[in-house]
């Protein structure tokens, strides 16, 4: 990428850190082995495979052979709802892989938000009845980055476990979360959320693309998603992406150590943009919710705007943002998101996520800032004609 592009897309796609591609390479060249081959140097290939798994456990919590490791999270989500049963019971606001991963396979409930992108457990435990077998909230609301009360929802549906088991009901009750956008910010610790399953993606930490994990809790029963070799416990075969996983490892173990001091940093620098926004314009709309908010995120509308058209413009001034998640945008749909939490159409289609990240600094916030005031201000003087 030209490194004068200011990449404000963080929540899209993450550059691999140099520590990750070190510890990768040498599986590219003199450890190729398949570990599921016989003679030693692929027995010691799939033991260093065996390591990463317990890395990322020890960043978890958890213990190593409860992870299935996928090329993504959006297999880790499909992964997770073939334990679907009953009604499943979804906050509005989840990413596509989400939702269609739950209409395809069953009844749907859709938990609406409250305006600020949050999902109240007291609506959760309302829509909680007998039937809904499966309940998934995202850790971190990808467009929004609200972060939601998990642990409470997980109070919630235990106590709901709890009185079925006690009333003789036979149907088993799951909570599943997508941490994917919350692993490099906030602590994704399996025991203090309270989770039966969980996906993390890689290419979210600074790690590689198309490598995820779903954190499954002993005794819940899943289904193969792919058959062949039997390799993650037979409920995803194939050959081990051993290169992917190490990477993963050293991404997720960098961001933790990494962590406080990031959002001290991306906390000033957000702070920093949406002074110099909101001077130019007193009126924009900021959807993100301040405080409960990963510190990454900044969701604004300009109502009348063509934030597409923003996009462009500020592409050619070397800024790249996002008009929402990145799937929606690809589809060309509006952001169901943002709709759910209330805004009008003319609120989404001006609308823009900034997601700011490793690739960010005081000076580049800067120039971003006064990039997308020109082009706001540019946009407001053509429609105006």
């Amino acid at each position: 990428m030209n490194k004068d592009y200011i990449y404000l897309d963080h929540a899209a796609a993450t550059p691999m850190d140099p520590l990750v591609i070190e510890a990768m390479l040498p599986y590219f060249s003199e450890k190729f082995f398949n570990p599921s081959s016989p003679y030693a140097p692929a027995i010691f290939t799939k033991r260093e495979y065996q390591d990463a798994k317990a890395r990322l456990a020890r960043c978890l919590g958890v213990m190593a052979d409860e992870l299935i490791m996928t090329a993504g999270a959006t297999e880790s989500v499909n992964l997770a709802f073939n334990a679907a049963n009953g009604v499943s019971l979804i906050s509005a606001i989840e990413h596509d892989s989400v939702i269609n991963s739950a209409k395809a396979r069953s009844e749907v409930k859709l938990i609406p938000p409250m305006k600020n992108g949050r999902i109240d457990p007291n609506t959760v435990k309302k829509m909680l009845t007998p039937d809904v077998g499966f309940v998934s909230v995202a850790l971190v609301n990808h467009e929004l980055g609200y972060i939601q009360p998990i642990e409470e929802i997980a109070e919630i549906v235990k106590a709901e476990r709890l009185r079925r088991q006690e009333n003789g009901e036979p149907l088993p009750l799951i909570f599943h979360t997508d941490a994917s956008q919350a692993a490099a910010l906030i602590d994704v610790k399996i025991k203090r959320l309270g989770v039966d399953l969980l996906t993390l993606s890689a290419a979210k930490v600074y790690g590689p693309k198309q490598v995820g994990l779903l954190w499954v809790r002993p005794g819940v029963t899943l289904k193969a998603n792919i058959f062949g070799g039997g390799q993650e416990l037979g409920l995803r075969s194939g050959t081990e992406n051993v290169a992917g996983v190490v990477g993963f490892a050293t991404a997720l173990e960098l961001a933790q150590k990494r962590r406080s001091a990031e959002v001290k940093r991306l906390r000033k620098l957000r702070e920093e943009l949406v002074k110099d926004l909101r001077q130019a314009f007193p009126d924009m709309l900021i959807s993100s919710d301040m405080k409960k908010s990963l510190v990454s995120f900044l969701n604004i509308s300009f109502p009348g705007i063509d934030a597409e058209r923003l996009v462009f413009l500020l592409e050619s001034r070397g800024v790249l943002v996002a008009t929402g998640s990145a799937c929606a945008a690809n589809s060309g749909t509006r952001s169901h998101v943002l709709a759910s939490v209330g805004l009008s159409e003319s609120e989404i289609d001006g609308s823009l996520r900034l997601t700011l990240g490793k690739l960010n600094n005081d000076e580049n916030i800067k120039r971003a800032g006064e990039f997308i005031i020109e082009a706001v201000q540019a946009e407001m003087k053509r429609t105006r004609r």
